[in-house]
This record gives structure tokens, C-alpha cells and sequence, in this order.
């Protein structure tokens, strides 16, 4: 097996933050990801958001399930704490470390698959239960490890590859989180990294459940039927001794536009995303307000971005638990077992 390492030598005037450290500091491995996966964008905004917030890579613990998405954490901060989960499970591991530690910043990322569709409850109760993350979720609609499925957030009507339809109605993770209780919800685009990076900073200053879904296209199912460069075209007409997939390099998707302002996005595929800015001047706070206006650009057909809601007043769960100041892996055994008598005056005090 061949890995590509990255080169130790650097600038000698390269930018460093407060704490000495370089953006290399805070990079992983060498994606594996196709060439212009919006994943890589959503890899480096946090990269940025990390370096910019001077946070120390060991202070940060980064957990995944499964899918394209869930190898992002292996591209970024190479020296925190990591853990790849099974598939859908990362918010219920998450929970648990939190517990556990609550003194690391937690860093939960995941895809519309992972989150939307198998680990939905998962999803739906780390954000009631108040913990402490910044939960990134990259949406690209499709089921990227299997070929291009429709995922859970697929827009109905919107087109595969193959030319077939989506006729079930999309999840929304957005209004989903603000229903279940997250106090701070944002929805970005992994081109627009004037947005997606403070986005990104202020979810992991947030203290409590900071929820962020970004929409990420897959470039790797835009091949259609009838093209000649389509895999399916290929494989017919290629007498092969073995058969490879190989995925073409693609242009990467950015984007700029004003607060307040509707952007059309055109995707490798043709098919347009409709982008629309939160104005400059509007208003996080209301939880109600703010589901009325996504429902109301949503039957426009335009997908709002931005800080959507947040709580100013937001606490996790260890405050809702009434946890102790010391994170629970640093008590002794003597603290965690009172003995019989401090047990009795426990149960004593719930009857």
C-alpha cells in the first residue's frame, strides 16, 4: 500500500496563529476524496476555523460514522483525539465522551446519509440532550460509497444520474435540529468560505448543541446516459482484462455574493442550486420567526444560508445533568463510590 506524505519543510515566512502553530498544524492526511469534492472545502473551512480560534489540535476530539463524509476527519488536525464509529452512531459516541471529558472540543461530522437516514435518532437526540458540539453534517443528496442514491434530503423531483426521479419528500435537518432543541443552527455551502469558516467558528465557540448542515454536490455522479464518458458507455465498449472505476479531476464549486442576495449555483451535473443569503440586518434569536422564514424560502425554492438561530442563553448537558466541575474520567474511585452511607442519603434524599 502507498501513502502520499505530505512535505515537512515550510516558508520561513509563513502565517502562524497566538500559539505558534501554522495551518500544517492543523492538517491531516492526504484526501482520498475525488478531485473537487466539496467535502475538501468543508475540510479546510474548519481547518481555517481551528487556526484563526487558536485552539491547541490536542484539545479537540473528532468522531465520524460512515460514508464519504465520515473520512474528512483523517484530512484535518492531525493531532487531536479521533474515532471513526459505525454507521449512523457518532452522535451517541459523541454523548458519551462528552460525559466522560467535557473539557475537549467536540467536532462530530457526518453526511445526509449517516445522519439523515440510519442514524436519525441518533442525530435527533444528541441535539435534545444539549451536548456540547459542533455537529457538521456535509449534504450532497446522494448515497456516494453505493453509486448515487437518493439520500433522505434529496429534493423531491430533483434528477439522478440516471435519469430517474425523486418522488419522497426531503428531510430537512435544519428545521429538524431547531425542533429538537439545538441552540445554534447554520446551513452553509462548501464553496462560499467567506461564510462557511466564521460559520464554523462561531458553532465551536457556542456552548451547547451547534448544528450545521452544508451543502457539499458530489462531483462523482454527474455522468449521465448517453455520454461517452459515462462509466456504464465505457465498460460496454472496452474490452478490459479487469474492471476500475476512475474518477475524473473537476473544477471545485465556489461562490461569493452579497447578504440578502440570491445566488444561482450551476453544478457539474447542470442543474442549478438556488443560494439565498440571509440579510445583513436579520434576526437569530427567534426560533419561531426563523422556521416560518426557511418555510417561506423553501416554497421559493431558495435554500437559506447562514446563522439561522441561535440562543444566546444556551446551556449543555452537564449543566441540565448538574454534573461536577471536574470532567467524570478524572474522579477517583473514592469519589465515584461514597459508600453505603452517602448511597443511603442519596436514595433518601428521592423518596
Amino acid at each position: 500500500m502507498t501513502y502520499i506524505v505530505k512535505p515537512k519543510l515550510r516558508h520561513p515566512g509563513i502565517a502562524i496563529n497566538k500559539l505558534g502553530f501554522t495551518h500544517r498544524d492543523y492538517e491531516g492526511t492526504v484526501s482520498t476524496l475525488c478531485a473537487g469534492c466539496g467535502h475538501d472545502s468543508i475540510s479546510f473551512a474548519i481547518i481555517q476555523a481551528c487556526f484563526e480560534l487558536n485552539i491547541a489540535p490536542h484539545r479537540v476530539a473528532k468522531l465520524s460514522g460512515i460514508g464519504c463524509s465520515s473520512k474528512t476527519p483523517d484530512y484535518l488536525l492531525g493531532q487531536s483525539h479521533g474515532f471513526n464509529s459505525v454507521h449512523g452512531r457518532m452522535p451517541s459516541v459523541v454523548t458519551g465522551a462528552n460525559l466522560a471529558n467535557k473539557d475537549l472540543i467536540y467536532l462530530g461530522i457526518s453526511g445526509d446519509g449517516d445522519s439523515a437516514s440510519i442514524g436519525l435518532g441518533q442525530f435527533v437526540h444528541s441535539l435534545r440532550r444539549g451536548v456540547n458540539m459542533c455537529y457538521i453534517t456535509e449534504n450532497n443528496g446522494v448515497y456516494g460509497l453505493t453509486k448515487g442514491q437518493f439520500s433522505a434530503t434529496a429534493d423531491k423531483g430533483s434528477k439522478s444520474k440516471y435519469g430517474g426521479s425523486n418522488m419522497d419528500s426531503p428531510l430537512d435537518l435544519v428545521s429538524m435540529a431547531m425542533q429538537v432543541g439545538a441552540t445554534f443552527v447554520g446551513r452553509s455551502f462548501s464553496g462560499d468560505k467567506q461564510q462557511l469558516v466564521p460559520l464554523i467558528m462561531a458553532a465551536i465557540s457556542h456552548k451547547g448543541p451547534a448544528f450545521i448542515d452544508v451543502v457539499s454536490p458530489c462531483v462523482a455522479f454527474n455522468n449521465h446516459a448517453g455520454s461517452t464518458k459515462a462509466y456504464e458507455f465505457v465498460r460496454l465498449h472496452n474490452e478490459a482484462v479487469n474492471r476500475l472505476d476512475i474518477m475524473e479531476p473537476r473544477e471545485t464549486i465556489t461562490v461569493e455574493y452579497a447578504p440578502g442576495t440570491t445566488e444561482d449555483v450551476e453544478l457539474h451535473d447542470g442543474s442549478t442550486l438556488r443560494l439565498s443569503k440571509l440579510d445583513a440586518d436579520y434576526d437569530p434569536h427567534d426560533r419561531i420567526a426563523a422556521m416560518t422564514y426557511l418555510q417561506n424560502r423553501a416554497a421559493a425554492g431558495e435554500l437559506v444560508t447562514g446563522l439561522i438561530y441561535m440562543d444566546p442563553d444556551a446551556s449543555d448537558m452537564h449543566a441540565n445533568l448538574n454534573t461536577v466541575d471536574v470532567p467524570l474520567n478524572r474522579l477517583s474511585a473514592k469519589e465515584l463510590c461514597p459508600g453505603s452511607a452517602g448511597l443511603e442519603s442519596f436514595n433518601r434524599s428521592h423518596r
